[in-house]
């Protein structure tokens, strides 16, 4: 171990482990990307929404929004959030329009986040 003094001025303790870190780091438009996933995550009727779709499957607006208690406007505005990040997609028949999670892996983040607050 070492002690001395990055370019702004903190204090290193291992600067191998340093080193490792910023060389493991995920690059700035990654996390920039994920920081705006969890803020999307951050609020909880698109979270009561997310995993309603990941229980139910693909539901229209109106059944998601008697299903959270919402009003459809609300909802709608949620999932067309939900939709321009690739969270959740949708598909029209006729006058109604459809949505359901876009891939498992929103399911898995969704289960692993969960699972994570009950320990």
């Amino acid at each position: 171990m070492t002690t001395a003094a990055d370019s702004g001025g903190v204090r290193i303790v291992d600067a191998a482990k340093v080193q490792d870190g910023r060389q493991r780091m995920i690059d700035a438009g990654e996390v920039t990307n994920l920081s705006e996933l969890f803020k999307l995550l951050g609020d909880p009727t698109r979270v009561r929404l997310l995993y309603t779709l990941a229980e139910v499957g693909e539901m229209c607006v109106s059944d998601l929004a008697a299903v959270v208690d919402v009003p459809e406007t609300s909802v709608s505005h949620a999932l067309r959030l939900l939709r321009t990040a690739g969270i959740v997609r949708n598909r029209k028949s006729g006058r109604l329009v459809y949505y359901c999670l876009d891939d498992a892996h929103v399911r898995q983040l969704l289960d692993i986040s969960a699972e994570h607050l009950r320990h």
